[in-house]
């Protein structure tokens, strides 16, 4: 599986309306931490997600964990958590795309793989090593972070760090989001007119999730 339980997806969607509403149905708020070596070069990417909490309360029942609704896990569920959400499906790119120069840049799995519940939200962190540490002098990395298919909406919500280097300067930036609606409203349109049920949407959703990515662009001096 990817970062969504199976079990719970039909719930979601069987509470959504039809049409734009219905989308995103999970929302994340991600932090990132850049992690170079010790020859300057970045090596991984730290990843932290927490979750909604409408989310959190399913996954946790689909899981059969916190049955009394408390909004905390005991320490042997935490391992539960952490071994469930390392299982990625094969492909699957953990919705982080880093682009060197504007190449993507392949990402290791998931490694050091951590769960807990805080505030009644499911967070997990987790850690992206790169197979071939990254020289980044005179160059810019940017890290986008979305899901293709707009059912999960992701907020940078912290200023992102940087480890292992004091010369890098990194930078949170938004979409349009008005033009971003647009789009997804015309291809909603569009496919709806072509006689799709409102109700079946969802099974041709548009890919407009790239158009609702935030990112991080990080630059970084001469050699630490």
């Amino acid at each position: 599986m990817g970062r969504i339980a199976r079990g719970m997806v039909a719930a979601m969607l069987a509470l959504a309306p039809p049409g734009a509403a219905a989308h995103p149905h999970v929302f994340i708020d991600t932090g990132l931490e850049v992690i170079f070596d010790a020859d300057g070069r970045l090596s991984a990417v730290q990843v932290v997600w927490v979750y909604d909490e409408f989310y959190t309360m399913l996954a946790l029942d689909d899981y059969g964990m916190d049955p009394e609704f408390t909004g905390t896990v005991t320490a042997h569920e935490r391992e539960q958590l952490a071994a469930i959400y390392a299982n990625w499906d094969p492909g699957y790119n953990g919705d982080l795309r880093p682009l060197l120069d504007g190449v993507e840049v392949p990402l290791g799995g998931p490694t050091r793989v951590v769960a807990d519940v805080q505030d009644a939200r499911l967070v997990i962190a987790h850690r992206r090593v790169f197979a071939d540490p990254l020289r980044l002098e005179g160059r810019e990395l940017v890290l986008r972070v979305y899901d293709p298919t707009y059912f999960i909406a992701y907020t940078i919500a912290s200023d992102p760090v940087v480890s292992g280097r004091g010369d890098c300067a990194a930078s949170v930036h938004g979409p349009d989001r008005q033009a971003a609606e647009e789009r997804l409203q015309a291809a909603l349109d569009a496919l709806l007119a072509s006689g799709a049920d409102p109700w079946a949407v969802e099974a041709e959703f548009p890919a407009v999730g790239a158009d609702f990515a935030e990112e991080v662009r990080l630059t970084c001096g001469g050699p630490s």
